[in-house]
């Protein structure tokens, strides 16, 4: 690890490796670079082995049962054996009674308690972790490629050497393969098309990578300008239909601009959030019915006049 004196005290960088790969990740403080491989297939295998070995269990369960069933027909074995069966405490206090003549019997049962149970727990554990993990999202494309700029080192669009030797080398290279730790919330088509197409407006000054120069953005600054965006358009859909509305007379222009100005309200809403269809139909028939109920005094007012 190399230090070097700057202005505001002393900056330390890491030789190229896990040190300074961390460095990177946990240097974005909106999260974007906290990305990780899945290892799917790993993990589905793990869980068929766990699956497998609880089949076993299950199996040697059965068949401890299906012995018990048949020896407790015994006359001397029927009593301990029926006993255990029905009472923990008679089980527990069995396999380590030296006068019971089911002592091994229980022991071996009692083990099987104990794996049964360890292993389900481990099973349960790892199906809620995977189903955790399959519920979180992949990095975006602009985060991915940023994250493989820094961990190739890259320099002027060209690969130099991997942070990561050995068969870690290959671990970014497919997005579908990758988790992101944090995704934005709201990440609806205005914000996407801003931070893809926009990133330089919202940079952060100062702020970028000593080799491979990756620079940052500020998502707060893109959740503002979309925020203020959205507010201005909604208002300029409502008061702006609304002024148009009442300076014309004619009942026919006045249907057509409320299923025009509807409508661009329906791609509005789809553009500047991420609102469902569901949403959409309901935010639209709420505007649509404010016009109508604006304008539903004065139609027909031509045709009474005359």
């Amino acid at each position: 690890m190399q230090s070097d004196v700057e202005q505001d005290g002393m900056a330390l960088h890491y030789v190229s490796g896990f040190g300074d790969l961390a460095k990177f990740i946990a240097s974005d403080h909106d999260g974007d670079t906290a990305i990780f491989r899945r290892f799917d297939v790993l993990s589905a295998r793990n869980l068929l082995y766990l699956q497998s070995e609880l089949a076993e269990l299950e199996g040697l369960q059965q068949q401890y049962d299906e012995e018990d069933a048949q020896d407790s027909l015994q006359p001397d074995l029927a009593k301990p054996i029926n006993l255990a069966s029905r009472d923990w405490s008679s089980f527990d206090r069995g396999t380590n009674d030296p006068n019971s003549p089911i002592k091994e019997r229980l022991k071996k049962r009692m083990e099987l308690v104990v794996a049964i149970r360890e292993k389900l727990k481990e099973y349960r554990e790892a199906l809620v972790l995977e189903s955790t993990i399959l519920s979180m999202r992949r990095p975006s494309m602009q985060a991915h490629s940023a994250f493989n700029r820094q961990f190739w080192n890259e320099r002027r669009g060209r690969r130099t050497f991997p942070a990561l030797d050995g068969h870690s080398e290959q671990l970014y290279e497919e997005r579908d393969q990758l988790v992101a730790l944090k995704r934005p919330e709201n990440e609806d088509r205005l914000t996407l098309i801003l931070r893809r197409f926009c990133p330089m407006l919202f940079r952060l000054g100062g702020r970028k990578t000593r080799n491979s120069g990756v620079e940052y953005f500020s998502a707060s600054r893109i959740s503002l300008v979309v925020n203020t965006v959205s507010v201005i358009l909604a208002a300029a859909l409502l008061f702006g239909a609304i002024y148009n509305l009442y300076y014309v007379d004619q009942d026919q222009v006045k249907l057509g601009l409320i299923a025009v100005y509807t409508l661009a309200f329906a791609l509005s809403v789809s553009v500047i959030s991420n609102a469902r269809r569901a949403e959409i139909f309901g935010a639209c028939a709420a505007y649509a019915a404010v016009l109508v109920v604006f304008v539903s005094g004065d139609l027909g007012r031509d045709q009474n006049s005359g």
